[in-house]
């Protein structure tokens, strides 16, 4: 369970650099890339703790 939290960390780092980017540069492709992580990085992590939730209810 700490692996994922460490990974899940990391790609929200790695997206929070690629806006960073995006900011300098102004070119979009680090922006598309970093929603594109950002969405699936969070949908992932939804349904993890979601899964642990439901786990302490039953």
């Amino acid at each position: 369970m700490a692996f994922f939290r460490w990974f899940v960390l990391l790609l929200l780092l790695g997206a929070a650099v690629l806006f960073a980017a995006f900011a300098v540069t102004g070119q979009a492709r680090f922006k598309r890339w970093g929603l594109f992580i950002l969405k699936w990085t969070l949908l992932g992590a939804f349904g993890f703790f979601g899964v642990l939730i439901l786990q302490r209810i039953a």
